[in-house]
């Protein structure tokens, strides 16, 4: 019988109708958000939506952020992304320079969700 590969970091993979979500925690944290959007408070909300880095090039492919929420303020209009992350991913230097580069090249800041 084949075994399960390891989660990276220890969490424990969700398989919902709504998709798969990478802990408890960010399938919790799409639930509270899709409560918002029936409340009208967002709109257009959305998950795992790939941002665009750096183009593909001779030197590789497209090097892309994939935010893991992202949906429109209903009284502000402001465009919000939000990123589910624990202590130790937030500080991954990858993310960080994707962090960095998001605010960069699309104006957009995210917003981190500590993991509890």
């Amino acid at each position: 019988m084949p075994t399960r590969k390891k989660s990276k970091y220890n969490n424990k993979i969700i398989y919902r109708v709504d998709g798969k979500f990478d802990s408890k925690g960010e399938y919790s944290m799409w639930l509270k958000l899709k409560r918002k959007e029936k409340l009208g408070e967002i709109c257009d909300l959305q998950r795992q939506v790939p941002f665009v880095l750096i183009p593909k090039s001779k030197w590789g492919r497209d090097i892309k952020y994939i935010a893991d929420y992202c949906f429109t303020n209903s009284a502000t209009g402001e465009y919000c992304v939000l990123d589910f992350k624990s202590d130790y991913t937030e500080q991954n230097a990858v993310f960080k320079l994707k962090f960095r580069l998001m605010a960069e090249l699309y104006n957009i800041e995210i917003k981190i969700i500590k993991e509890k």
